[in-house]
């Protein structure tokens, strides 16, 4: 609001009051204006003063002809002149205050404190990624993610608990452990009404402290956090700072932050309790705080060196009535703890990512809602990954490396970064910045130091470390880029205690440790550090905790990432290492311990497999799974349940082993089945899933396979959710030209008569399959009716049909019929256990089956609802069929026929039946070789005879059964 509009509005209220206080005070006051005699100054002519015929047109012209400040002065005189000494009074009230220097101050404040903002907006509403090229920026809010803060100290159990677990696990975890505590709420009062002037948050490194400072100073500025708290919000970067050798003062450091050299740094500094300076990155501040409080400083405008000026700020010797959030990592926490005020202190810490959080940081990541959730879905099935993704800089590079990979148009299941290679990235992005040579020695020393302490570690089955352990590794200080400090209460006194981040990082450190050429900087009593051979031999024996290590070890073995490691850590690795791993995986421990002809059931044994094979896919070198894989000729899985992992890595170790002969995973569950998931690669062998709860959203994969496969020939898929929607995308597969199936097993899979019509398109362009199971579905007559419009088709090949219990009746026997009369291909018909098939239906059959253009060879017409005129139709076939070698009709009973003889036994099928059947046998033109029949429905004599028939014909087979 400028000067003149305060003035045009303070004389317009005058106005106003005049002609609400008294008829005719208005015309009075411009009366006397047309003789005011002000500073020798020619009176408003009449004219003038008649045309403003409003108050506001009469304050118009009193400013431009006196100009504003004098305009103020003639209507005080004017006023007094008539008498109207309240309102002169008043209005000189206004112009006091108007003029006061005090209240101008405040007015130019306001005004810059709307420019800061702006300024403050514009510089943190965008951010740039580490591998951000120039001019690329994201915006801050489209990428911050809210994350767990907790002020409350852990239990050293909690710690430990959180240290060790993994996946869905660890994310519980981590959701126990969050609080109603935001960065809104930070300054809150506690219990006893104490607000905080100073927040230390402390996280670990890549937690996202820098980025929950930088959210901060935006919330800020769009008016969205601390609004009645603070008029300014000050951002120190103290890696920037760092670099700063010149003195200066706490009014030169919120100079940094403003938009020029004009800020009305007098009357901001007038306010310190309206003040937040945020110091971001305590931990990288290299100077020394041990300052006595006779070289602190009061005076925010005293030029001194940087340490003195932070130092007087954390012990509030300067700007006592400000506030500050400092942020940290774990490890400088005491140092950091000896600098401040203590008792105006308060301690958030950062966790990192909830499960929801890690979802929606994927979505705001990609943008694209379908690459989102196919990436989350990716990294959520895999237990290290989704681990990892609770430090937001580890989800920043999992989510940059699969945003890279689909938008190359690569499988994500094929090509994404194994899990050595993710913690690679990690380890690189933290060491970001340590460029100069001091550093870069620095940091090799460390390195080493860390992984001799993670692999001690391990061996010890220790996960915290206490200060004697790590200075005996040659870290006389804790290294603050991995390891975290933690404080416990013991007794009547704390405890500090050390950890890594996460124990899968322990982990890591230890198989690097293996990877790096030794130098004896730790006498080897000292620790409890056994060589590589015994690493192996303990994994060989059984699953244990040294496993996760092992893996590692194979992904650091990869020759593309050994030559990342020497370039960014200028470290030397182990030369014979990698031979001695491919000796150990082909000669030692996973030979000894499975038999490959036995069925592996039991869950742990399954496991270990498994576990085998995730470290053949994390060296990912063809050559060196194949060696390795040499000598699998039959992998057998049953009871199991398989992550979406565990498929992608079982396809990569299967792809890689060139002696396998067959697959079988039986009443197995399949996890994550999405049909819009890339496809496994190409399948060789039989595959068969039994009872493995498989249900239509898998069928797109399978499909993949059928369409890519040229050398997959069968595939079982009994006691599956399929349902017709599965099979319509199974079918899909099946009529790809590249398709080569031959065996197809779908028994009682939940199929209907919707199905029959996809599956009789591939019955008309297949050329390649034989066999067809439909066993145990709900076809009925309807269905067998489509089936059988493919049968009939001449480019048909299938040989045998298995359809028992699937609901047919009389009805669909003339289809059936029909084509026996046309297929030239199919051989075998099974429509067992159909209890409503009878004796109109198996006439029709006979008939397609006497026609001489028919080639069916086996019918199984076992448990069906046969009487004796069945068995005289079946009779007259055996004379004429010259296809016809083998019949079943083991289960059929006795039907209430009025012709049946009373010498037959009650309710069962007697020998008057198997009589007729004997008189097509004997017939010379009868080809049967195999006759099934129920034994226990023949009387001795007949079974005599069948005996001597069997004599007189030497190639017919016939097995009486114990139905």
């Amino acid at each position: 609001m400028t000067m003149d509009k305060n003035l045009k509005e303070i004389l317009l209220d005058i106005l106003d009051n005049l002609s609400g206080e008294k008829e005719g005070d208005l015309e009075r006051f411009k009366f006397s204006l047309e003789n005011a005699d002000y500073e020798k100054k020619v009176p408003i002519p009449k004219g003038r003063l008649q045309e403003a015929d409003t108050r506001m047109k009469l304050v118009d012209l009193l400013c431009e002809y006196y100009k504003e400040h004098d305009a103020v002065n003639v209507a005080i005189s004017v006023l007094e002149k008539i008498n109207l000494r309240d309102s002169a009074a008043k209005l000189k009230e206004a112009r006091k205050k108007a003029f006061d220097p005090q209240q101008m101050s405040e007015t130019s404040a306001n005004a810059y404190r709307v420019k800061y903002r702006e300024h403050i907006r514009n510089k943190y509403t965008t951010i740039k990624d580490m591998n951000s090229r120039l001019g690329e920026n994201v915006k801050l809010n489209s990428r911050y993610t809210k994350l767990i803060i907790v002020n409350e100290h852990r239990h050293k159990k909690q710690r430990e608990h959180e240290i060790m677990a993994l996946g869905r696990r660890h994310a519980e975890i981590m959701a126990e452990r969050a609080s109603p505590v935001t960065i809104a709420n930070l300054f809150d009062s506690d219990k006893d009404g104490q607000s905080p002037q100073i927040v230390v948050l402390q996280g670990a490194a890549g937690i996202g402290k820098t980025l929950t400072a930088r959210k901060i100073m935006l919330d800020w500025a769009n008016e969205e956090l601390y609004q009645n708290r603070f008029d300014y919000v000050f951002y120190i970067n103290c890696r920037e700072i760092n670099l700063d050798h010149e003195w200066g003062s706490v009014e030169d450091l919120i100079l940094k932050n403003c938009p020029d050299q004009n800020a009305p740094t007098k009357e901001i500094l007038m306010k310190p309790e309206k003040l937040l300076f945020i110091i971001d990155g305590f931990d990288e501040l290299r100077f020394s705080f041990n300052q006595p409080t006779s070289n602190l400083c009061s005076d925010p405008c005293k030029k001194q060196p940087v340490e003195i000026i932070l130092s007087s700020l954390f012990r509030k010797e300067v700007l006592h009535k400000s506030y500050l959030i400092i942020t940290t990592r774990p490890a400088t926490l005491e140092k950091l703890g000896q600098c401040l005020k203590d008792e105006s202190c308060a301690y958030a810490e950062i966790l990192g990512f909830s499960e929801n959080e890690r979802k929606e940081y994927f979505y705001m990541f990609f943008g694209n809602e379908e690459q989102a959730r196919r990436a989350f879905n990716f990294v959520k099935d895999n237990e290290m990954l989704f681990t990892m993704c609770f430090v937001p800089i580890a989800c920043w590079i999992i989510c940059t490396v699969l945003k890279q990979q689909m938008e190359a148009g690569e499988d994500l299941a094929q090509t994404s970064d194994t899990i050595t290679g993710i913690y690679m990235l990690y380890l690189f992005s933290l060491l970001e910045g340590h460029s100069s040579n001091s550093e870069k020695q620095q940091v090799q020393d460390n390195l080493k130091g860390l992984c001799s302490l993670a692999a001690d570690g391990l061996w010890r089955q220790k996960i915290l470390f206490e200060e004697e352990d790590v200075k005996k590794h040659g870290l006389d200080k804790p290294d603050s880029l991995f390891l975290n400090e933690n404080m416990f209460q013991k007794g009547i006194v704390c405890e500090r205690v050390y950890s890594f981040i996460h124990l899968s990082f322990q982990e890591f450190f230890a198989a690097l440790f293996y990877v790096l050429e030794q130098e004896e900087t730790v006498k080897k009593s000292a620790t409890a550090i056994q060589p590589v051979e015994k690493l192996f031999e303990k994994c060989g024996k059984s699953r244990n905790y040294l496993m996760l290590t092992v893996r590692f070890l194979f992904g650091l073995l990869n020759k593309k990432r050994m030559e990342e490691m020497e370039k960014n850590l200028s470290c030397k690795f182990s030369p014979k290492l990698k031979n001695n791993l491919l000796t150990w995986v082909k000669e030692k421990p996973f030979l000894s311990l499975f038999n490959y002809d036995k069925l592996l059931s039991g869950k742990e044994e399954i496991i270990f497999y498994l576990d085998y094979f995730y470290c053949l896919y994390e060296i990912q070198e063809m050559k060196f799974v194949q060696s390795a894989m040499n000598h699998f000729t039959e992998l057998k899985f049953t009871h199991h349940t398989f992550t979406k992992m565990d498929q992608i890595v079982l396809q990569f170790c299967i792809k890689n082993c060139c002696k396998l002969e067959s697959i079988y995973i039986e009443k197995s569950r399949f996890l994550n089945e999405d049909p819009n998931e890339d496809s496994p690669g190409p399948c060789k062998w039989p595959l068969r899933l039994e009872w493995c709860h498989l249900t239509d959203a898998g069928c797109g994969t399978l499909a993949a396979i059928l369409r890519t496969s040229q050398s997959l020939t069968e595939l079982k898929l009994p006691d599956n959710k399929l349902g017709d929607a599965g099979v319509c995308l199974l079918c899909e597969g099946l009529k790809h030209p590249n398709c080569k199936l031959q065996t197809l097993d779908l028994w009682k899979c939940r199929l209907t008569d919707a199905a029959c019509g996809d599956l009789a398109t591939v019955l008309r362009t297949s050329q390649s399959l034989r066999e067809l199971n439909l066993g145990g579905n709900k076809l009925g007559d309807a269905g067998v009716k489509l089936l059988c419009e493919g049968l009939k088709h001449p480019n048909c090949k299938l040989e045998r049909l298995l359809m028992w219990s699937c609901g047919v009746t009389d009805a669909a026997c003339g289809d059936l019929a029909a084509v026996f009369r046309t297929s030239q291909s199919l051989t075998e018909l099974e429509l067992g256990a159909h209890y409503s098939l009878g004796d109109a239906g198996v006439q029709l059959l006979c008939e397609g089956l006497k026609h001489p253009n028919c080639k069916l060879e086996r019918l199984k017409l076992w448990s069906c609802h046969l009487t004796d005129a069945s068995y005289r139709d079946l009779a007259g076939v055996l004379s004429t069929s010259q296809s016809l070698t083998e019949l079943n009709l083991g289960g059929n009973k006795l039907g209430s026929v009025s012709k049946v003889p009373q010498v037959l036994f009650d309710n069962k099928l007697g020998d008057a039946r198997v009589q007729l059947l004997c008189e097509g046998l004997k017939h010379p033109n009868c080809k049967l070789q195999k006759l099934d029949l129920t034994k226990g429905y023949l009387s001795e004599e007949m079974q005599a005879e069948l005996d001597a028939l069997k004599d007189t014909k030497p190639d017919l087979v016939i097995e009486l059964l114990d139905w």
